[in-house]
């Protein structure tokens, strides 16, 4: 009777052993690739000269997630359908978002990246008749406020939307850029916006005369990024707070943020060490200023345009 074959017992029980391993966890034969909304938004997202997508926020979680072990492919969107996108489970991560208890249905969010307050930005021909204390005072007021569909921009705003009052001082707008315009033609009274946001989007487009800063911060609340509960789990969420941390701790956060900002940056502070409203009389870098941060070569672009709104939170 012939020996038996040692080896082809092993290989046997080896090749047994990748067919177990790539049944029962099939996710591990797979690249690690997680969609990420942006949209061209200075200083946060915006295509660089490379071609690739860059800015504050795009350099930020391309880095997490590159040493998380995955890819980032950043897909252009509206930010309305970037959060019905989330919620269906279409796109996985979607940055910038403030954390509210109707997205937390189908959302989970992430350790704050940015800190940013929203302005109340107004023409400069009215500022002095509107001289509001808090959002709630537009309500009694005839006012007329641009607000972008699906935006949320403080707690104070969502509170505020669902009553009738303030609704009628609204008018909704598809795009920020147009919104300026709107109000330098007299057809808005004001709208608002991120602070460095607005203030370099009124620099390129030359209306920083005619549509100025208002005292009145809406909210300084901490933007998250925002992961489909559909398409991502807790644990994944968990090791991105991981991972922030370390950006954050290790000088990485202030590297990559620091070159397209306006404004000397603070990991401690998510973004500029300035208060609030301290940027307006500063000379803003414009977008091709600060579009050249080398990135990662694992960035994969795709762009689906659309008429909705673009916007932060």
């Amino acid at each position: 009777m012939p020996a038996p074959d040692r080896h082809h017992a092993v290989r046997v029980a080896l090749s047994a052993l990748c067919l177990l391993l790539a049944t029962s966890l099939p996710g591990l034969a797979l690249a690690c690739e997680k969609t990420v909304r942006w949209a061209n938004d200075p200083p946060y997202d915006m295509r660089g000269e490379d071609g690739k997508v860059h800015g504050a926020t795009a350099d930020l979680l391309r880095e997490v997630l590159t040493r998380m072990g995955c890819q980032a492919i950043f897909v252009e969107l509206p930010w309305a359908r970037g959060l019905r996108n989330l919620e269906k489970g279409t796109l996985d991560i979607l940055p910038g978002a403030l954390v509210t208890p109707e997205r937390e249905a189908f959302a989970y969010f992430s350790q704050p990246i940015n800190r940013s307050p929203n302005v109340l930005f107004v023409n400069r021909r009215v500022a002095e008749h509107f001289a509001f204390d808090s959002l709630a005072q537009l309500s009694h007021s005839p006012f007329r406020l641009g607000i972008q569909i699906g935006v949320v921009y403080s707690s104070e705003y969502a509170a505020l939307l669902k009553q009738a009052d303030f609704q009628k001082r609204t008018v909704a707008i598809t795009e920020r850029r147009n919104g300026w315009q709107m109000i330098k033609a007299g057809r808005l009274d004001g709208m608002i916006a991120d602070e460095v946001t607005g203030l370099l989007e009124l620099q390129q487009l030359d209306l920083s005369a005619d549509v100025v800063r208002s005292p009145l911060v809406v909210s300084e609340e901490p933007a998250a990024a925002a992961f489909s509960r559909k398409s991502t789990d807790p644990q994944f969420v968990s090791r991105f707070n991981q991972t922030l941390a370390k950006v954050i701790d290790d000088g990485t956060y202030v590297r990559l943020v620091q070159p397209h900002m306006p404004c000397p940056v603070s990991a401690a502070a998510l973004g500029c060490l300035q208060a609030a409203g301290g940027l307006a009389d500063q000379a803003l870098p414009t977008p091709a200023q600060s579009s050249n941060t080398p990135g990662n070569d694992n960035t994969v672009i795709s762009s689906l345009p659309d008429t909705s709104s673009a916007g932060q939170q």
